[in-house]
């Protein structure tokens, strides 16, 4: 299923047009597990950036122009920190696939308001598909297919593949609870490894 210009479904994997993202119903509530996932935490820029694999001039950059703006909280000035949730971290890293593969500035601005009004179940199983000049939204394998064979698809984004890879480098770098402010510091993957160690010995 993909959305057409003017926000009615249609089959087949079609063009995402600007005016796609504000004529969706509204998202549907998170399904990927974790405490990151389901919006009780924030992650600061330099969290963001290691997670979403991007440096620290693009962050700030893309927040300034728009592209990519903090869903949580914008710096206010100097002293104050962005905050970014877990969506937001999921759209910094396709988006620099997105730019990494030459697609136009314009194409992935109509990206991201499409990522940013679809549920994270919907996001699991969608795959973005690009000739450079266009991306396209496929929903089942046979729309990847058609694609491929059309000549039009040069690359795909499995947008789930990156909503997992988010959420594991998330695990484990800091994090901030939104209720409280209090720091939530990721799990060391080699703490785990001795862990794991001691427990077989």
């Amino acid at each position: 299923m993909a959305i057409t210009g003017d926000g009615t479904a249609a089959e087949g994997a079609l063009p995402l047009h600007p005016n796609a993202a504000a004529n969706r119903a509204p998202a549907r509530p998170a399904a990927v597990s974790g405490d990151c996932a389901a919006g009780t935490v924030g992650y600061r820029g330099p969290t963001a950036c290691a997670a979403a694999g991007i440096t620290y001039r693009q962050l700030d950059y893309w927040a300034r122009t728009g592209l990519v703006e903090p869903s949580v909280r914008p710096a206010y000035g100097s002293g104050t920190q962005r905050l970014y949730n877990f969506r937001d971290v999921v759209v910094l890293k396709i988006v620099k696939r997105l730019l990494d593969t030459g697609v136009s500035l314009q194409n992935i601005r109509t990206a991201v308001q499409h990522l940013r009004s679809r549920g994270l179940d919907d996001l699991t199983r969608m795959t973005l598909m690009s000739d450079g000049a266009t991306v396209y939204e496929c929903t089942s394998p046979d729309q990847v297919v058609d694609l491929l064979q059309g000549g039009q698809g040069v690359f795909g984004i499995a947008v789930g593949v990156v909503l997992r890879d988010v959420e594991g480098a998330l695990s484990e770098l800091h994090g901030e609870r939104l209720d409280t402010g209090e720091t939530l510091i990721g799990k060391n993957p080699r703490d785990e490894l001795a862990r794991r160690r001691h427990r077989a010995g």
